[in-house]
Parts: C-alpha cells; sequence; structure tokens
C-alpha cells in the first residue's frame, strides 16, 4: 500500500466525512490568505534579490495579487456553480501549486508579478467553492459553526505568517512560495477522493467581461496612485488614468444593472447594511494593507531588524485578530454588528495613534512597537467578523455565498488600494522614521471612515440556520 494510500486510509478511519472535507477545503483558505501574511515579510528579501527594483514596481507583487483575486470572486462562484464545485476548486488549486512553483523559480520581478496574477486565479477559483462544498456536508443547525472555522483558518493563516515568513526568508525568500507546493499536492491527492461533485442546475454564466473592465479600472486607478508622485499628480498620464478608471467603473456600473449575472448585483446594494459592510470592508483593509507592508518596511528599514526578527515582532498582531475574532463575533450575536465594528475600529486608530507618537528612531519594541501590534491586532479581530457577518445576515439566505464573495472582493481592493496610497507616500526607499509618519495617518484615516460605516450597521442578526446552497451530490 503506498504512502498516499495508507494516509487516506488514516484519515477515512479517523474523522468524520464532514470533518475530512472541511480539513481540505480549508488547506486551499489557508493557503491563499497565508499567502498575503508571507509575502509582506519577503518583500526586503525580494527586493535585495532582483537589485535596481523600485518600491512602485515590487508593490505590483502584492496588487496583481489583489486586483485579479477581487475581480475574479464572483465570476469563480458562478463557474463553479454551474461545472461543479469539485471541479472547480481542484483546478483552482492545481493553478495555485503551479503558479507557487513558478513564483519560486522567477528570474525577475515582471516574471513573479506573472506568475502571481496566475496565483491570484487558482486562490479565485478555491476560495467561493470552498465554502459551497463544505457547507451540505453538515446539518442546517451546525452550519453557522462550520462557517466560523472556514472564517477562522484565514485568522490561523494570518497569526502563522509572519513568523513562517521569516523563517523561511532567512533561508531563501523563493521558499514563501515553494512550501505552497507539496501542500497542495497532498489537497489535491485527498480531495480528488473525498470531495463529492456539486453543481446547480441552470446556473448563470459570470459576466467575464465586467470581471476583466473591472480588474484594469482598479489596476489603473492603482498606477495612477503608485505613479503619482513620479509623473506629477496633473500630469497627463495620471489624469488619464484616473479618467480611464472612472469611466470604466461608471461603464460596469451600468453594464450591471443590464446583465442577468453582475460581477456586484445592484440589488444587493439596496440594503444599507451590506453596503455599509462593503464601503467598511474597502476602508478598513486599505488600512489594514499599509500597515502589514509598513510594519515591515519600517522594522527592516529604519530598525534594522532582519527579516526572521521582524517577522516575530509582528507576530502578536495577527495573533490577537484570531484570538479576539471569536468572542467579537459572539458579542455581535448578542448586541448586535454595530458595537462590536466600532470598537475594533477604535482600537485601530489608537494604534495608529499610539505609533505616530511614541515609536522612535532607536529600536524599543516592548515599549514602543508592541503595544501598538496589540491594539491593532485586538482591532482587526473585532472588525473583521462583523464586516463579513454583517455582509452576509443582511441578505436571503439563497445569496449567502454571493454577498461573502462581494465582500471578499471588497477586501482585495482595500488591500490594493491601501498598499498604493502608502508606496506614493513612503517614496523610494524608506530609511528614516519621518517617512513613516504618512503610513500611520493612512491607518487613522482608514480607521475613522470605516468606523463611520461601521456605525451605521444593524441590529443583533437573528438566530437562524444556513440553508443547504447546493444541488445534492452529482
Amino acid at each position: 500500500m503506498s504512502c498516499v494510500t495508507q494516509l487516506y486510509a488514516r484519515v477515512s478511519f479517523v474523522m468524520q466525512r464532514k470533518w475530512q472535507v472541511t480539513a481540505i477545503v480549508c488547506v486551499g483558505v489557508f493557503m491563499s490568505s497565508l499567502d498575503l501574511f508571507i509575502v509582506n515579510i519577503a518583500f526586503p528579501a525580494i527586493e535585495a534579490d532582483f537589485g535596481g527594483t523600485s518600491l512602485a514596481s515590487l508593490s505590483w507583487v502584492l496588487n496583481a495579487y489583489a486586483i485579479v483575486f477581487a475581480a475574479l470572486l464572483v465570476p469563480a462562484g458562478r463557474w463553479a456553480d454551474a461545472y461543479g464545485r469539485k471541479r472547480v476548486f481542484l483546478t483552482g488549486l492545481g493553478i495555485f501549486v503551479l503558479a507557487s512553483a513558478a513564483c519560486a523559480a522567477a528570474p525577475s520581478v515582471g516574471g513573479l508579478i506573472a506568475a502571481r496574477v496566475l496565483q491570484a486565479v487558482g486562490a479565485a477559483f478555491m476560495m467561493p467553492t470552498s465554502l459551497g462544498l463544505m457547507l451540505p456536508e453538515f446539518e442546517p443547525s451546525k452550519r453557522a459553526a462550520a462557517v466560523g472555522i472556514w472564517a477562522a483558518t484565514g485568522g490561523a493563516a494570518a497569526a502563522a505568517g509572519p513568523p513562517l515568513g521569516g523563517l523561511l526568508v532567512e533561508l531563501d525568500w523563493r521558499l514563501v512560495f515553494l512550501v505552497n507546493v507539496p501542500v497542495g499536492i497532498g489537497g489535491l491527492i485527498l480531495g480528488s477522493r473525498l470531495l463529492a461533485e456539486r453543481r446547480e442546475e441552470g446556473a448563470l454564466r459570470p459576466d467575464l467581461g465586467g470581471a476583466i473592465a473591472f480588474a484594469a479600472a482598479i489596476a489603473a486607478l492603482v498606477l495612477a496612485i503608485v505613479k503619482g508622485e513620479e509623473w506629477g499628480w496633473g500630469s497627463p498620464q495620471t489624469v488619464g488614468l484616473l479618467a480611464v478608471s472612472a469611466l470604466t467603473l461608471a461603464g460596469i456600473w451600468m453594464r450591471s444593472l443590464r446583465h442577468h449575472s453582475p460581477i456586484v448585483d445592484p440589488t444587493m446594494l439596496r440594503s444599507r447594511q451590506f453596503a455599509a459592510a462593503l464601503a467598511g470592508s474597502v476602508l478598513f483593509f486599505a488600512g489594514f494593507g499599509a500597515m502589514l507592508l509598513a510594519g515591515v518596511l519600517f522594522l527592516t528599514g529604519v530598525w534594522g531588524e532582519d527579516v526572521l526578527t521582524a517577522g516575530l515582532m509582528l507576530a502578536p498582531g495577527p495573533f490577537m485578530a484570531a484570538v479576539f475574532s471569536v468572542p467579537s463575533a459572539r458579542l455581535a450575536a448578542r448586541v448586535g454588528f454595530r458595537i462590536p465594528g466600532v470598537i475594533g475600529a477604535s482600537l485601530f486608530a489608537v494604534a495608529a495613534i499610539w505609533w505616530m507618537t511614541q515609536v522612535g528612531s532607536a529600536p524599543a519594541y516592548a515599549s514602543e512597537f508592541l503595544p501598538g501590534m496589540i491594539l491593532g491586532g485586538i482591532g482587526v479581530g473585532f472588525t473583521i467578523p462583523i464586516l463579513t457577518g454583517a455582509g452576509a445576515a443582511s441578505l436571503p439566505p439563497e445569496r449567502f455565498a454571493t454577498g461573502i464573495a462581494v465582500i471578499t472582493m471588497g477586501r482585495q481592493v482595500g488591500l490594493a488600494l491601501g498598499v498604493a496610497i502608502l508606496v506614493a507616500a513612503l517614496g523610494a526607499a524608506p530609511s528614516q522614521l519621518s517617512e513613516f509618519e504618512g503610513a500611520w495617518w493612512i491607518m487613522l484615516a482608514s480607521a475613522v471612515a470605516s468606523g463611520v460605516a461601521l456605525a451605521s450597521l444593524g441590529p443583533a442578526p437573528q438566530p437562524a440556520s444556513l440553508p443547504d446552497p447546493v444541488a445534492e451530490p452529482a
């Protein structure tokens, strides 16, 4: 009996089927979430390896992934409905594994960015299908807890990202991507055996043209922000890109009003709570993305820490986020989404103010940097479950999965915009404390703006089970 067959037999014996399926789909969720945190840690090493590359160019290693991921999330979910969730999930996982290997072998920044685009395609295929494969394995009364496990997987990836990334980068930054390959191959083997094919009869074809146009519009906006300082904010290039982005987004909106399966269904936005959750996601994650990259660049550039030490220094923030996500969800069930959401945004703002006023040029981690990391992490832990929960609870049950995909799309757009604004604020090669004041201001502005959106959220959700979102296994 082969090693893989033995592993499969042991897994089947020890775990109930629903937990087997949960473990497999959460592998995809974990890897796609881990990549966000682990690549931030690798940034200084990638910059050093590809000498002469500007921070603006390197920022596309993050932003290309976020933009493509955002644009394809909703279409990927619709493709899975039509062609089978197992097929699309395993295809996405396979693409992600191949793209990770291509990232590790990239000979240039351009090659790395291209591989990251492919990686985002795989991640977009995995994320919405993972929930659709997992929920039907649970009885209706247990599906809310299953969603909590699914969401907590991302928190675990966040907590593991900085220290794991720092350790791998100390050996070679390419290991940051290569680590996905054996894990993904294991998921492919077990998934092909265990997952049941599920599809939805009569599923509508997604608006692929709208997805491509959306990616182009966000890319134009991000490029204008990143290059605005260099080109001049009033230059023809910058103004032209901003105009292209605005006109394209307006065109997508008009198209969405008529298309049978749009990127974002306008009827969703008629719900004030869903619109507030989506706006809050974009605004909050702009500050979150800026914080992640700024923390790495500050610790390595200003304080001169090595990447492993920087990863360990950043780890308490994601760890606190993972710890406080469950209390936040429980508090929301008792008092509504508004209070924990505002608490989270407020703590994130306090963290920005702390760093702005307390951090100095000389390393003083425990007294100056760590308190802000803890406060910010708790703020993130309070806020993320609220954004997802409020968005989903504002929609009818049959639109639950699509609503989560749209909220996740908003997160990715926010991350891309936050990184772009940060790069514009920092300049070419930040190495002085004063250059990072803009990063803390971005965090603060994001926290305040998202707090306003969260303050408009509604009352506590009524207890309800989630229905089976798909047809019976094929």
